[in-house]
Parts: structure tokens; C-alpha cells; sequence
């Protein structure tokens, strides 16, 4: 039970998530790759659900308390609505899956939450299609883990 709650953390991570736990979780707590998988998946999935409904409610609450907060999450969201704009309004919502679904540092699940929030990607949109890289992504390292190409 121990080693489970541990896995589930450590998906939770930013950067780490799933690429992390998964392959810890089957090569060091040897765990069968199904209950791997299910609770990397989980631990994976609790920030999006965490960031998509509160995100917007405390970045609003932090900017109307400080100005400094203010001018910088004006300035950290505007930079990345100019920088990546256009790219997400020409290849729709979708690339949320396939920019989560890559499995590589900053392409995760929390940085998909990030971007949903950013570009005002609904929750009841954003939700199954990060959920939907997630779950891929879990396949693409599961598959890696068990060839014995997956590093951690």
C-alpha cells in the first residue's frame, strides 16, 4: 500500500508525472504494470482536475490582492497567448491530446492545464482531452518500460 500512495504522489508532479511514477513503479516497487498504470494515471489526472477548476479563481484572486501579482500573471499569460496564439486556434483543441500525449519534460498533463486555462479551453473540453494524452502517454511509457528503454 505504501509503494501505491508513493507511485500515486509521484505522478502528481510537474515535469515527472506519469513518465516518472510509471517506470518507478514497475521497476523499483515491482509492481504488475496494470495497477502501475491505473494509479499513475490517477495521480497524473488529480492536478488537471486541481488546475482547470482553480486556476482562474486564485490567479483573479492573487492579481486583485497584490500588484505585483497582477502585472506578473498579465505578463506570464499574454506572453504565452501571443506566443502560442495562433498555433492553437489554427490546430484547434485537439493538440491538446498530442502536446500531452508526448512523453518529455514541459509536454505533460499539467503544462495541457496550463494552456486550457490560457486559451479559455472549457473545462468539459479540456478535461477528456487531456485525460485522453495522459492516457496515451501512459501507453507510450508503459510500452518503453517493458522493453527496458525507459531510463529514470
Amino acid at each position: 500500500m505504501d509503494s501505491i500512495l508513493k507511485v500515486f504522489f509521484l505522478a502528481m508532479v510537474p515535469v515527472g508525472e506519469l513518465r516518472l511514477s510509471l517506470p518507478t513503479a514497475i521497476t523499483i516497487y515491482n509492481l504488475d504494470w496494470q495497477t502501475a498504470f491505473f494509479i499513475s494515471f490517477l495521480g497524473n489526472i488529480v492536478p488537471v482536475v486541481l488546475i482547470l477548476l482553480f486556476l482562474g479563481p486564485a490567479s483573479k484572486y492573487l492579481s486583485g490582492r497584490s500588484a505585483i501579482m497582477k502585472k506578473g500573471f498579465d505578463w506570464v499569460f499574454e506572453r504565452t497567448r501571443k506566443k502560442s496564439g495562433s498555433k492553437i486556434e489554427r490546430a484547434g483543441e485537439a493538440t491538446l491530446v498530442g502536446f500531452v500525449a508526448i512523453p518529455l519534460p514541459f509536454t505533460g498533463a499539467w503544462t495541457g492545464a496550463i494552456a486550457a486555462f490560457l486559451f479559455n479551453i472549457p473545462f468539459k473540453r479540456a478535461f477528456p482531452l487531456i485525460s485522453l494524452g495522459v492516457f496515451i502517454s501512459g501507453i507510450i511509457v508503459l510500452f518503453l518500460t517493458t522493453l527496458g528503454l525507459w531510463i529514470i
